[in-house]
């Protein structure tokens, strides 16, 4: 199952990216997109990193690191979400991949 979750969170960040760049190119916008991309990108990157923790500690933060960016991810989706009057199916699938 690990491979699973390395591999739905690197599509998430590539599509949260794609989607980000569909966006419109306004100055309120700007903030949204960059911290969506980071918080999206940020979750793979301490999910992968965890795979290769010294301790099992390590493991535990990485991860812990790597849920608290989805919850980053999930918050500026649902501003996205709220800005946007008509709903996209990406941004549908985008939240679904919150579900857990």
């Amino acid at each position: 199952m690990q491979n699973d979750l390395i591999e739905r969170l690197f599509w998430f960040a590539v599509r949260t990216i794609k989607y980000s760049k569909l966006l419109p190119n306004l100055p309120e916008y700007s903030v949204i997109k960059y911290q969506l991309s980071k918080s999206a990108t940020s979750s793979g990157a301490n999910y992968e990193e965890a795979q290769a923790a010294s301790s099992r500690a390590d493991f535990k933060n990485k991860v812990y690191i790597a849920l608290k960016e989805m919850r980053e991810s999930n918050y500026w989706l649902r501003i996205i979400k709220e800005l946007i009057i008509s709903q996209s199916e990406e941004l549908e699938i985008l939240l679904a991949f919150m579900i857990i």
